[in-house]
C-alpha cells in the first residue's frame, strides 16, 4: 500500500509535520521550492524565496468570540479548534499580508500581539488606513506592480460570494483580495483569498498560469441564501479544470462555525471527479515543501 506520505513525494509536494520556522529543513528542500504550513483556517505561514509571510492571522484562542450572526451553524462559538503552534511561533515573519477584514482573517487577538513595526501588506487604502489605525506603522498597499525583499506580490481580485449574496449583505461581505508570488526560478503561487469561482479567479489563472494554487475551499454558508460566500467543491473542480497541472492546496476548513465542507469531503470529491494527485489538503501545523 501507498502511504500517504510516499503520494506526496510522487507529487512533487512533500510533507513536513512541523512548525515554521525551521530552518534546518528549510536549508534541505530544492532550490526554488515553496514552503507552507496550514496553521489554521485562512492563516498560513508562506516563504517563498527566503522571505517569510504570515497569511490573514486569526490569533485568538479557542471559543473565544461568538458564531457569525446570520451564518449556518452560528450557535458555535469561534475559532471551533485551537492554534497548532504558539503565538510565538506564528508572529515570527518578515511581512504580514491581510487579504480582507474580516474577523477571521485579522482578529483583534492579531492584532494585539502583532509587533506594530511589522510590514503589514493590505488589499487596498482604506484597510491600510484601518490597520494603521490599530496602531501599525509599516502598512503598505498590494497592487499589480508590489513586491517585498525581491519577492513580486501581484494583486488579484476576488468575489465574496454570488450576486444574491452582495444584493443582499454586500456591505458586510466587502471587496476582498488575492495574491501571486513570483520570483524568477522559483514556482509561481497563486493565494486566490476569499472568493468563490468566477471571471477574476479564471482570469488570474489564466493570466499567471501559476504552479501552485492555494484555495478557501471551506464553502461557507449565510441563511437563507443559496450558495457558498468561498468556494467549495464544485468551485474547486472549476479551477482544476482551468488550470489542470496547477497543485491544489485546500485551506479555510474547519475552523469557523459557517464552513461546511471538510478536508475529507474535499478529498473524497477530488477522488471521485479525478484529480486527487493534484489537491493537497494540509492539516492545522502541517507543513508543504512544493
Amino acid at each position: 500500500m501507498t502511504t500517504r506520505r510516499e503520494l506526496f513525494a510522487l507529487s512533487g509536494a512533500a510533507l513536513v509535520a512541523s512548525a515554521f520556522p525551521a530552518s534546518a529543513q528549510d536549508t534541505a528542500a530544492p532550490q526554488g521550492s515553496v514552503r507552507i504550513t496550514q496553521i489554521r483556517n485562512a492563516t498560513l505561514h508562506v516563504v517563498y524565496g527566503g522571505v517569510r509571510f504570515l497569511i490573514d492571522p486569526m490569533l485568538s484562542d479557542r471559543h473565544a468570540w461568538p458564531g457569525f450572526e446570520g451564518s449556518v451553524n452560528s450557535e458555535e462559538r469561534n475559532p471551533l479548534v485551537h492554534l497548532p503552534m504558539t503565538k510565538e511561533e506564528i508572529i515570527d515573519a518578515d511581512a504580514v499580508i491581510v487579504t480582507h477584514l474580516h474577523e477571521d482573517h485579522w482578529d483583534e487577538e492579531a492584532r494585539k500581539v502583532l509587533p506594530k513595526t511589522l510590514p503589514v501588506f493590505a488589499q487596498n487604502d482604506a484597510d491600510a488606513q484601518t490597520i494603521r489605525g490599530q496602531g501599525f506603522s509599516d502598512v503598505r498597499v498590494l497592487s499589480a506592480t508590489s513586491s517585498f525583499k525581491g519577492v513580486q506580490l501581484i494583486k488579484t481580485d476576488g468575489r465574496h460570494g454570488t450576486e444574491a449574496h452582495y444584493a443582499k449583505i454586500g456591505k458586510i461581505l466587502g471587496q476582498v483580495c488575492g495574491v501571486v508570488f513570483k520570483q524568477a526560478g522559483a514556482k509561481t503561487v497563486y493565494l486566490a483569498g476569499d472568493t468563490i469561482w468566477q471571471e477574476d479567479v479564471a482570469a488570474a489563472l489564466d493570466a499567471y498560469r501559476p504552479d501552485v494554487a492555494i484555495l478557501n475551499t471551506g464553502y461557507a454558508l449565510v441563511v437563507g441564501i443559496e450558495g457558498g460566500i468561498i468556494m467549495g467543491t464544485q468551485d474547486v473542480l472549476s479551477v482544476h479544470r482551468a488550470a489542470p497541472e496547477a497543485l491544489l492546496i485546500g485551506s479555510h476548513m474547519e475552523a469557523v462555525n459557517h464552513c461546511t465542507v471538510s478536508r475529507a469531503d474535499l478529498r473524497a470529491f477530488a477522488r471521485a471527479n479525478g484529480f486527487a494527485d493534484k489537491l493537497r489538503t494540509p492539516g492545522d501545523g502541517e507543513t508543504l515543501i512544493v
